[in-house]
């Protein structure tokens, strides 16, 4: 047995899993303190499975905590950005295309250095020793608490990173370090911005992992607990307080991979429509497909893993104008129970639209009997352009896929998809997002440039599996169960030595005492 939990920005979810199946679900509101919000739905899911706390073997969270941080700009730590790279890469200091109020909340603590390396491991120039002890003496006088270091091809070798982190650690010990080829991928301004972003976090990435565990411990549940990442797999407590920018968009991962569950379908578009938005995706080998491009938080470019959503405004508390051809972006979001005109408010959404139309019976339908048949047609037929649309724009060939409907708001599609092969509407669909967390696994990932020179790809391929195997395996997963899952190759033909990036995923069940 094991509890799911997805902390939204409306609603805290939970579902109980026995296996691959649901023994109970529910909803309830998500609390500013967070950890009170996840005591009652455990409460709640308990006390509706009838399941003693001594049955759980785990617990899995998926949290928005980190992105709303951002997203917000609160509850951020002034940051040493450290880059190892002169004499080349000055020309655009670290934070350059950062938004004003953001660059300012993290300090500006911008430091150069020399080193960095080539893409075949030759030195750009050797590390300045002394300006790091020159660096820890100012992270001192500053009282900074947390630093991040960027070397030029680091993801290749990541000696000098190290290496610097070894005399900050000396100098500094309580210092929070972020080294970037742990975090980012090849595409040196992205992970270093990727890099500053999670050592901004470093204080309420611990923060909320106790909060978290306290919320565990007034239920007396011992069962260890794990926390989702935005690839679809588990990382432990310890891990996250390191690495908190791994869970950014964790939630439409989590509602995609519940989504095939639910549907038993692992090539499928899911279209997971909230209070607000509707995130749209596609499913392969029933992970979400990962985006190739650089991905935007809070606006700052980013290139760690993330999963390649399109997110609309469509979601059940949207906003109707002009006679129903006009809905969002707008909505009332989590006071939809007082504003939308079916609980007694004034505003006209999406959600008093379906009743209107009579699918579906929610609050007083004699509220929304006066709206003309023209709005509700004009609306039911925007909704559903909407959604096809976004499925086609996500597609990546003509044929028409399988599509998942899932999340609270997925009553407003009533109707067949052009876009579709068919349309599923699961049971549980409401609650996808903390199925998705409970059934998360384990994964490893490696991407790295590898010199092909000398050597043969079936040879690189073969080690660059194996080490995906290893991460995950050491991540917890059971080494019986592990399988690659992705794999991508990109030739370099602008680099001399038969260069090519290769990046492999590999994935397995989480080993469970």
């Amino acid at each position: 047995m094991r509890i799911g939990i997805d902390v939204g920005g409306t609603n805290t979810d939970a579902a109980l899993m026995d296996g691959l199946t649901v023994r109970g679900a529910c909803k309830t509101p998500t609390t500013s303190d967070v950890s009170s919000g996840i005591s009652k739905v455990l409460r709640d899911v308990l006390s509706l499975t009838g399941v003693a706390v001594s049955e759980i073997k785990a617990v899995m969270i998926g949290t928005t905590h980190f992105t709303n941080a951002v997203v917000e700009r609160k509850r951020l730590l002034e940051v040493a950005a450290i880059r190892l790279g002169l004499p080349a890469t000055k020309g655009l200091p670290p934070m350059t295309d950062w938004p004003n109020d953001l660059a300012t909340t993290l300090g500006r603590h911008t430091f150069m250095v020399r080193g960095g390396h080539e893409f075949d491991g030759r030195e750009i120039s050797p590390l300045d020793e002394k300006e790091i002890l020159r660096i820890a003496g100012e992270i001192k006088s500053r009282g900074l608490k947390t630093a991040s270091i960027t070397s030029v091809f680091s993801p290749v070798t990541p000696i000098m990173e190290q290496r610097a982190a070894e005399i900050l650690r000396n100098e500094v010990p309580d210092l929070s370090i972020s080294l970037s080829h742990e975090i980012g991928r090849v595409g040196f301004l992205e992970r270093e911005n990727a890099t500053i972003m999670n050592a901004c976090l470093a204080d309420l990435s611990t923060r909320v992992v106790n909060s978290f565990r306290q919320a565990l411990k007034d239920l007396s549940i011992e069962a260890p607990f794990f926390i989702s990442q935005n690839d679809g797999t588990l990382m432990t407590p310890d891990y996250v307080a390191r690495y908190p920018v791994l869970t950014f968009a964790s939630g439409p991962t989590n509602s995609m991979r519940g989504a095939a569950l639910l549907a038993g379908e692992k090539e499928a578009m899911v279209v997971d429509i909230g209070g607000t938005t509707s995130d749209v995706g596609m499913l392969m080998q029933g992970f979400p497909r990962e985006s190739a491009v650089a991905v935007d938080i809070g606006g700052v470019r980013t290139n760690f893993r993330m999963p390649d959503v399109l997110a609309i405004g469509l979601g059940g508390g949207s906003i109707i104008r002009d006679e129903g051809t006009r809905i969002g972006p707008d909505s009332v979001g989590y006071e939809i129970t007082s504003k939308a005109l079916v609980f007694g408010g004034d505003t006209l959404t999406t959600t008093d639209i379906v009743v209107a139309a009579g699918l579906e019976d929610i609050g007083d339908r004699s509220r929304v009997a006066h709206i003309p048949a023209k709005t509700i047609n004009n609306a039911l037929d925007t909704m559903h352009r909407m959604v096809d649309e976004a499925v086609d724009r996500m597609k990546t060939s003509a044929d028409p896929l399988p599509v998942i409907l899932v999340g609270g708001g997925s009553i407003l599609v009533s109707r067949d998809l052009p876009s579709a092969s068919k349309v599923i509407r699961p049971e549980n669909a409401s609650v996808a997002n903390a199925i998705g967390a409970a059934i998360a696994q384990v994964g490893g990932e490696i991407d790295r440039i590898f010199s092909l020179e000398g050597t043969s790809r079936d040879i690189v391929l073969a080690g660059a599996k194996a080490e995906a195997t290893e991460r995950s395996t050491k991540a917890g997963a059971d080494p019986d169960s592990v399988k690659i899952v992705d794999i991508e190759e990109v030739p370099l033909a602008y680099l001399p030595g038969s260069a090519t990036r290769i990046r492999v995923k590999a994935v397995g069940d989480l080993v469970m005492d």
